[in-house]
């Protein structure tokens, strides 16, 4: 395999272009990925996470593989935190290279094959201890890439040659200067005399007193200059440290011109593969991290049955939030979710804070987390991958000053509209909720029908429970044009105002939910009476 094409993320390179075409990546972008909260879960530095989605199905096995690796062998995860400071250290020495021109910086050069060399011991020396453990095809392909680069002849005699010039170069504590003078007994120009390999000593007096040495040699200070380092502005500091490292670069310039050589072939191209690699093992870092919270807090994950895409299957049971598992410390209510010929489309009603807005970030975060290639939040899985998911939740950045609230909510539903299609994922979260119910009503109908047409797996969460009494209608009306069914599904109460958080198949009753609230607070008219017979 080729160290450049190699990934831990895509099997094989034609795929991997495929998606850098963009013919496999679906449209799910950050704000949306903000809106069902996975965006602090993860917090990438080096790519955005939208990027790192799929469609394709090899891809996602590859990935649940990769990350099955890593969830059973924390040493990976060790080795990957271990790695990508090194990498980051080649990337700060390049750039500073680029910055300031100097393409002749040996010493640099010298820094960056040590850098090299210690990443390739990382990753070799992890990889040789999990072998045995390990099962996936991206960790077994890069621990055969790192034996090859850290057994060959090649490496060997790098590594013996880094060893050299680093002792070497590291040997050197202190410089002998000269400086001529000219008539006015001004500096008229300088230089280094000899490098050594100690350094001078301070030819005060008590310092000798102290080394009970009185005689003066090529080593012994007979006058200070103005102390290195003290009263001297940062762009002095800079231009004295700049003047000896251009001087033991030119004295060990013969040395080191065949060193660069190799930097610039054998090391650069190898250094290059690995830097290539950085956001994946961020990503992979930090998607594995993120289920290992989920394991250990107890929550249930499973690897998801991928179905094809035309199938447009989303059964999950016992699906949780992980978001929110990660963030009580109660015990997480899970709920079964089906969209399948009988239902594509569902409008969820039922109490404020009674699971309406968790339930629909679940099924946003299972499709997301499955179209990474991670384990999914649920029991049991099978899901199509689609090509977007769309939703449109309450906001508090509101363009109200041309449109008005309602407008706005208008626009945004309108913009989904014109990209959803048949193999989309549209998730509404209390749409429409900034106007009166009839108004609200008639709008989410004529959304919803046309939603219908489309074909797309639909959950509209809302307050709006008299909605539920135009399903029938909107059905008639989608079905006769070849559109698919629309269900009701309702959050559950347990009595006496208390969520029970349980999602279930039931036309809503909304006057059940008021009374259930009213009787919690003491307000149904028995009990108002009451009061006042009480006074």
């Amino acid at each position: 395999m080729d160290f450049n094409t190699f990934s831990l993320i895509y099997p094989n390179e034609s795929l991997r272009k495929k998606h850098d075409s963009g013919e496999c990546v679906p449209d799910i972008d950050l704000f949306t990925l903000q809106e069902l909260g996975l965006l602090e879960m993860f917090n990438l530095k080096n790519r955005d996470l939208s990027e790192f989605f799929t469609m394709d199905a090899d891809v996602i096995r590859y990935r649940i593989a990769t990350f099955d690796d890593m969830l059973r062998c924390e040493a990976l995860t060790d080795m990957l935190n271990k790695l990508v400071p090194v990498l980051n250290d080649i990337m700060e020495l390049r750039r500073l290279e680029a910055d300031s021109g100097d393409t002749n910086d040996y010493l640099s050069s010298i820094t960056e094959i040590e850098l090299y060399v210690s990443s390739v011991k990382v990753l070799h020396d992890c990889l040789t201890e999990v072998k045995s453990e390990l099962k996936s095809p991206a960790f077994l392909a890069l621990s055969e890439l790192v034996t090859t680069l850290a057994e060959s002849t090649y490496y060997r005699e790098l590594n013996e040659k880094l060893n050299e010039l680093t002792r070497r170069v590291r040997e050197i504590k202190s410089v002998t200067v000269g400086v001529n003078l000219d008539a006015q007994l001004r500096p008229a120009s300088a230089g280094v005399l000899s490098i050594n390999a100690e350094s001078f000593k301070s030819g005060d007096a008590l310092d000798k007193i102290l080394r009970l040495d009185f005689k003066n040699d090529n080593y012994t200070c007979i006058a200070n200059l103005v102390p290195f380092g003290k009263k001297q502005s940062e762009n002095q500091k800079m231009a004295l440290s700049l003047a000896f490292n251009s001087a033991i670069n030119d004295v060990y310039r013969s040395s080191l011109r065949s060193w660069k050589k190799i930097v610039q072939t054998y090391v650069l191209e190898n250094t290059e593969f690995l830097l290539n690699l950085m956001p994946e093992f961020e990503f992979l870092v930090r998607g594995t991290n993120m289920l290992r919270a989920l394991k250990e807090k107890g929550c249930v994950l499973s690897v998801p049955d991928i179905r094809p895409i035309e199938e447009r299957a989303f059964v999950a049971t016992a699906l949780y939030n992980p978001c929110v598992a990660l963030k009580i410390e109660d015990e997480i209510v899970a709920n079964d979710m089906v969209f399948d010929e009988n239902a594509t489309i569902y409008v969820l009603s039922g109490p404020n804070r009674g699971g309406k807005s968790v339930i629909t970030c679940a099924i946003g975060l299972a499709q997301v987390m499955m179209q990474l290639g991670m384990y999914v939040p649920a029991e049991h899985a099978a899901i199509s991958p689609v090509d977007g998911i769309y939703t449109h939740f309450p906001t508090g950045a509101d363009d109200t000053i041309d449109k008005g609230r309602l407008g706005e909510e208008c626009a945004r539903l309108s913009e989904i509209l014109d990209c959803v299609t048949a193999n989309s994922l549209v998730l509404l979260d209390e749409s429409l909720s900034s106007t009166g119910s009839y108004e609200a009503s008639y709008i989410a109908a004529e959304v919803l029908g046309g939603l219908a047409h489309v074909g797309c797996r639909c959950l509209f969460s809302t307050h709006l429970h008299e909605l539920a009494a135009e399903i029938d209608n909107i059905n008639a009306r989608s079905l006769a044009s070849g559109g698919v069914a629309i269900d009701t599904l309702v959050a559950g109460m347990k009595g006496e105002g208390k969520r029970s958080f349980k999602i279930t198949r039931a036309k809503p009753d909304g006057k059940s939910y008021a009374r259930d609230i009213a009787e919690s607070y003491g307000l149904t008219y028995e009990t108002i009476l009451k009061r006042f017979e009480n006074q």
